[in-house]
């Protein structure tokens, strides 16, 4: 099932369903306002929306109309929480040459985790407003889930159970800023805008075979300005959503509709390129001796969109934008 929110002037956006071929939508409104709600009663509504689904693909459905991405918010466009890893231990290990920092104690068995700002997430195709190209614009492709209700000391195994939906997430960063902010110990604040996602959240059954051992196997191609930039696969990531989760909930419960993110999609081969520009630059300083590459500039686009193994395009749609003054 691939669900999106509409843009409204309502802060969590107006519910939507979309067809399986991302041509048709329906307004879902009265089973659930928003996203949020729905998954705060997962049980009872998912099988009104799987319904609504299943209609919208056969033609049934009265009153379908054209679906637009561009009308889209992000699948939230808030959440109780955003809680983004760095589970590609590659990108972890090249960030530590990138901000000249030690070695994080048990990289390799405890995940690295941060909680990010999550009250103003963007939608696919929004333009992202920055304050200054000084900051060191940057984008970081990655993947995401969204979770019911996780009780504090769960397992991975059951956390895995309570994903819900999976997200594609362009976790926009500002890399000037993030040097002190890591030395503070406070970890990142200004160096982290809002982050944006593809329009369209899917139910893990959407990926078939490309959902496993709870990581998305898929391709995350990532385009800067019309040329390619790099298309890492999932299948490298370290930790598993599950791992992730129960890491999240040691200490605390996790509200219905927390966002966990799998951190950059990274891979080891140079020949996958990079999901961000920190990463490129770093890569360039170890093979090159220096960085050449800059970080983005007023009036840049960038676009990411998972695709399969087999090159058909992912269920997620599209992250399309452009860095504005």
């Amino acid at each position: 099932m691939k669900l999106a929110s509409l843009k409204s002037a309502r802060k969590h956006g107006r519910l939507i369903v979309v067809s399986r071929d991302q041509t048709l939508a329906a307004d879902a409104s009265m089973i659930a306002p928003d996203l949020l709600a729905a998954l705060e009663c997962w049980d009872t509504r998912q099988p009104e929306l799987e319904e609504i689904y299943s209609r919208l693909n056969d033609g049934t459905f009265i009153g379908a109309f054209a679906f637009d991405p561009a009308q889209c918010a992000a699948p939230l466009p808030c959440a109780p929480q955003w809680l983004d890893a760095s589970a590609f231990l590659n990108h972890g290990y090249l960030m530590e040459r990138a901000f000249n920092t030690e070695r994080i104690p048990h990289f390799e068995t405890t995940p690295v985790m941060y909680q990010g700002a999550s009250d103003d997430f963007h939608g696919p195709m929004d333009d992202m407003v920055m304050a200054s190209e000084e900051y060191g614009i940057d984008f970081e492709g990655e993947f995401g889930v969204v979770v019911g209700a996780i009780p504090m000391g769960c397992s991975p195994e059951a956390a895995e159970q309570q994903i819900r939906l999976i997200v594609q997430v362009n976790d926009w960063s500002l890399r000037a800023l993030g040097p002190h902010e890591m030395k503070t110990g406070f970890g990142f604040l200004q160096a982290k805008p809002s982050s944006s996602f593809a329009p369209l959240a899917v139910t893990p059954d959407e990926l078939g075979d490309a959902w496993a051992n709870g990581r998305v196997n898929m391709h995350l191609k990532v385009e800067w300005n019309g040329a390619r930039f790099g298309e890492p696969h999932g299948r490298e990531m370290h930790y598993s959503f599950g791992e992730l989760i129960a890491h999240a909930a040691r200490t605390r419960t996790l509200s219905a509709g927390s966002v966990v993110g799998s951190g950059t999609v990274s891979n080891q081969s140079r020949a996958a390129g990079s999901a961000c520009i920190a990463e490129r630059r770093v890569i360039e300083i170890i093979d090159e001796g220096a960085a050449k590459t800059p970080f983005m500039q007023f009036g840049d686009r960038v676009r990411m969109q998972a695709m399969f193994d087999n090159g058909d395009a992912g269920p997620f749609g599209v992250i399309d934008q452009r860095v504005v003054r």
